[in-house]
């Protein structure tokens, strides 16, 4: 009967094509480890101080820069300040991004910039506890340095302090400076100018209590992090080249099931279904990005990854259910809605938090939803579940995987009844099929190995004379295991053309006719892509 390429491959064509998918799979990490370079870069800026003089202070238009031929009349300290008589409402910290004699690129993707306040101990001007920093912040940029500065974004910004002083809090002790933790200060979803100028004003109100209680501010720093521009073109040639792969071997499946002459079952869609997801992810409308201000790009590739995670989710349960239930349950979707459903509403939930911080920042690329109390224990909420959850998942498909070798081992009573040649026969596939579901699991576990790896501030390795860029290639690396397992599963689980036996002389066939009924009978009324997947829907009988 014919079956599926995975059983009916002869192992020789299988361990190759299995050898050319290692292959590949070790390239994918090769390119981001040797070939890309780290996939962010974080410049250090230390804010201008400058001067707003009463005249100026009440014109909208007015940019502060730091150096340059325009660049504005400046001070050191505050203490310089203080002397001259200078207001703490006209001081505005002026940061250009780019450092001198640089430009941005579109190629860098993204800017993500944090900021941290140096702030010095004074007895007479401690930091209150859940002291709250007020800042008037405003975003400029502009293509060439002759053009005048254009506004970007303006906003009114409140950042909690997490400060800890580690002296003792004496006279002694004042100008130490406390360790203030990083904060959130702002996003934005691509670099489509060459020049960036940000500048902040800390403004005083003593009636309305606004920075008042915040220590003495000594200096703002703020660290750019943005995607480098060479890891972006190594990310976007994987994507144009993985996209027309899985696009073919997914037309070329579904074709194959539409020859068939029964209805593809469930199994066979979801297989689908999952090129499909993986297929959108891959299409690298990114390339449209460096020619077009795109700032939605991020959010649109959060929904798209997490489309297609949801889906590997949901096909892992299904692939692993299939091979559990007998043939009055398999089939049909609705049986899985107690697993599919929690992965669907943790999806939108997912997606809903997402919504909440880089959709509101496409109108105000200063939000941060770490910025409140609330909005921490709610991001802090989000990150913990879905981190038990996770757990909890994997630790279900581990159980789901050994209830099907448990129910794969059930069957294989049938087998000494049959020839040496026929249960060798079926030995072979129930290997090959525990193979691919052990595969499974292994890119379940590289997904979670990826995620804590890519939380190591050491992003390189030493080895030899070359440096290999760790966290580059888990990206390229896992991104091309996703790619090469859903390729496999299509090829592997499209109909073959090749009939097990053919090869066989029929006196031998009738020979095992007699031998084999017991699971013959098993199987012969069971539509489904595989012989395993036949033979585990139904119990054997006479």
């Amino acid at each position: 009967m014919a079956g599926a390429i995975i059983e009916n491959m002869s192992t020789k064509k299988l361990v190759i094509v299995g050898v050319i998918l290692l292959l590949f799979q070790a390239f994918s990490f090769m390119v981001g480890g040797l070939i890309a370079p780290s996939p962010t870069t974080a410049v250090h800026y230390l804010a201008t101080k400058c001067v707003d003089t009463v005249k100026t202070h009440h014109k909208g238009s007015k940019w502060f820069m730091p150096w340059g031929p325009d660049q504005c009349s400046k001070i050191r300290d505050f203490d310089e300040a203080m002397a001259k008589r200078i207001e703490a409402n006209n001081i505005v910290f002026a940061v250009h991004i780019p450092l001198p004699n640089r430009e941005m690129s579109a190629w860098f993707q993204f800017m993500l910039v944090i900021l941290q306040f140096d702030i010095a101990f004074k007895m007479q001007n401690q930091i209150d506890n859940g002291a709250l920093v007020t800042m008037d912040v405003g975003l400029a940029y502009r293509d060439s340095t002759l053009s005048e500065w254009t506004e970007m974004a303006h906003s009114i910004e409140h950042r909690k302090l997490s400060c800890n002083f580690t002296a003792t809090k004496t006279y002694e002790n004042e100008g130490r400076y406390y360790d203030c933790d990083l904060l959130p200060f702002m996003e934005v979803g691509s670099v489509a100018h060459k020049y960036y100028l940000l500048n902040i004003r800390l403004p005083v109100n003593e009636r309305k209590k606004v920075n008042i209680g915040i220590g003495e501010i000594k200096d703002i720093r703020l660290v750019s992090i943005h995607q480098n521009g060479g890891f972006t073109k190594v990310w976007f040639a994987m994507k144009t080249f993985l996209t027309p792969s899985v696009l073919i071997i997914m037309i070329w499946y579904w074709r194959r099931i539409t020859q068939m002459t029964r209805p593809p079952v469930l199994l066979e869609k979801i297989i689908f279904a999952l090129g499909i997801s993986m297929t959108f992810i891959n299409i690298p409308v990114e390339w449209f990005s460096v020619g077009f201000n795109w700032t939605w790009m991020l959010l649109f590739g959060d929904i798209r990854q997490g489309i297609f995670y949801a889906m590997l989710l949901s096909f892992w349960i299904i692939f692993c259910g299939e091979h559990l239930m007998d043939q009055t349950e398999r089939n049909h979707f609705s049986v899985y809605w107690k697993q599919v459903g929690p992965i669907v509403f943790g999806s939108f939930c997912l997606f809903i938090f997402d919504m909440c911080e880089r959709g509101v920042q496409l109108k105000n690329p200063f939000y941060s939803i770490w910025a409140s109390d609330v909005g921490t224990e709610l991001a802090m909420a989000f990150i913990i579940v879905a981190g038990i959850c996770a757990c909890l998942y994997f630790l279900f498909l581990c159980f789901m995987v050994f209830q099907v070798f448990r129910n794969i081992s059930g069957k294989r009573s049938s087998l000494p009844a049959m020839t040496k040649a026929r249960r060798l026969h079926y030995e072979g596939l129930i290997f090959r099929f525990k193979f691919l579901m052990l595969v499974t699991l292994a890119c379940a576990a590289m997904t979670v190995i990826f995620f804590i790896i890519s939380q190591v501030n050491e992003g390189h390795w030493h080895w030899g004379g070359y440096t290999v860029q760790v966290n580059s290639a888990f990206f390229t690396g896992i991104y091309g295991m996703w790619n090469l397992y859903v390729f496999a599963l299509m090829f592997l689980y499209a109909p073959s053309h090749k009939r097990y036996g053919d090869e066989q002389s029929s006196a031998d066939q009738a020979g095992n006719s007699g031998e084999d009924i017991q699971l013959t009978t098993t199987i012969t009324h069971v539509d489904g892509p595989t012989e395993i997947y036949k033979m585990t829907g139904k119990e054997a009988q006479e």
